[in-house]
């Protein structure tokens, strides 16, 4: 990738975030297909323009110069304040990371997670967080190498 910038997301990068959550959604429903249906929509046109103008759900995506989306990420602010046995820290919680399949291997993913550290920090924010399906191996190793650790492991029994 040429050029690339890291912006705050909005309604005119809906389609190419679509088409990204698509990918995602096949890579989940390949891996798990009794949890993920297939051609389902994550998001309604309607939730996703209210997650975009939303301060506490900030997502992120990567531009081209003709504004074409090749990777987002999509975030929460998560804090328990005054809770029984948490502390109150503030996280900032990566709920979705995508780079286009025809961009993978070019360090798109490397910069978005990069941006998303920097925009923590500068939130005042104590760590970051994210879960990552088992069935994704590309996107776990991708995770460690970025440093992330596991924090806690959720785990399954079918009946």
């Amino acid at each position: 990738m040429e050029k690339m910038t890291i912006r705050r997301a909005g309604k005119q990068d809906m389609e190419g975030i679509n088409r990204l959550l698509c990918q995602v959604l096949t890579v989940h429903h390949k891996g798990r297909p009794d949890l993920f249906k297939a051609d389902a929509k994550k998001y309604t046109d309607e939730e996703l323009c209210d997650i975009l103008q939303d301060d506490s759900r900030p997502v992120f995506a990567a531009v081209d110069e003709a504004s074409r989306v090749f990777g987002y990420a999509f975030c929460i602010f998560k804090q328990y304040p005054d809770d029984n046995i948490l502390t109150d820290i503030r996280t900032l919680y990566i709920d979705d990371l995508c780079v286009d399949e025809t961009c993978r291997r070019q360090h798109v993913g490397e910069q978005l997670y990069k941006y998303v550290l920097s925009f923590a920090k500068e939130q005042g924010c104590y760590n970051v967080t994210l879960n990552v399906w088992e069935c994704n191996p590309g996107a776990k190793k991708f995770y460690e190498k970025c440093g992330f650790v596991p924090q806690k492991t959720g785990m399954e029994i079918i009946l």
